[in-house]
């Protein structure tokens, strides 16, 4: 019973994930790092989460549709698997925060993983192709900064906060108590960035706030336009590093968003 709810759990987050790995279809060829003549390959390390891990490959597959790669991030290796695409030993990528499942079972690959991180998409390519993706204007950041937008020309006069809602203000203020609680903002677009990692990124702000508590980033997978007047619905994370300098203090991920 326990692993049938893991199962179903899994396949809310990626159905087609599921119906393609449990078809009975040949075991595909592995392509795997040589050992040393000294040492034997040492078996992938279990890490707790896998936000923004980046390394190099070390072994690769596909298999129904997916590729699964095995990453060596030079302090542990991961299983990480996406929708099919192109790469090889040796490359260097950037693996988002993915959905885990521990004691993976792949029929069509006859092997039980330890761990294996499932992702909508791995960025092969590595930091500079990470930065590359970045819409022009987006900062890349070090130690302690922060990615946000410091001015924008979006009108933000009389924006009333979200019934039952907070203001970007609020969340800034309240992230403590906050964290790990749905929020939900009403504001304007101020960025809109598609596609990086698998989501879409958008600005928010609503006129609250001081430099440095008055712009609001949301992760979603819907769309919106920059000036937008939007609402978004979904939980507080605090603290969030997607690695190489793009680090949030507080981000909304998944959200949902209405458009007004």
């Amino acid at each position: 019973m326990k692993r049938l709810m893991t199962l179903f759990s899994i396949a809310i987050f990626s159905l087609t994930l599921f119906a393609g790995c449990t078809e009975d279809t040949p075991a595909p060829k592995t392509e795997a790092a040589k050992p040393s003549a000294q040492t034997a390959p040492a078996a992938p390390a279990v890490p707790t989460s896998a936000p923004g891990k980046t390394g190099k490959v070390v072994e690769t597959m596909d298999a129904a549709g997916y590729t699964y790669v095995n990453v060596d991030t030079g302090s542990e290796q991961l299983w990480a698997a996406a929708p099919q695409f192109a790469v090889k030993v040796g490359d260097e990528v950037v693996v988002p925060e993915g959905m885990p499942m521990p004691n993976y079972h792949s029929k069509s690959l006859d092997r039980t993983f330890e761990v294996v991180y499932f992702v909508p998409s791995v960025l092969v390519g590595g930091a500079a192709q990470l930065a590359a993706d970045m819409p022009a204007g987006q900062p890349q950041m070090n130690g302690s900064s922060k990615t946000v937008v410091e001015k924008t020309d979006v009108d933000l006069s009389g924006i009333k906060p979200a019934e039952g809602g907070q203001t970007v203000a609020d969340v800034f203020a309240k992230k403590a108590e906050l964290t790990g609680k749905p929020v939900k903002v009403r504001g304007k677009v101020v960025k809109f960035s598609p596609a990086i990692m698998g989501k879409n990124w958008i600005h928010v702000q609503d006129g609250t706030g001081a430099a440095g508590s008055n712009d609001l980033t949301v992760t979603t997978s819907a769309t919106a336009n920059m000036g937008d007047t939007i609402v978004i619905s979904g939980v507080l994370a605090i603290d969030k590093d997607f690695g190489y300098g793009y680090k949030y203090d507080v981000i909304v991920e998944d959200a949902e968003v209405t458009v007004e």
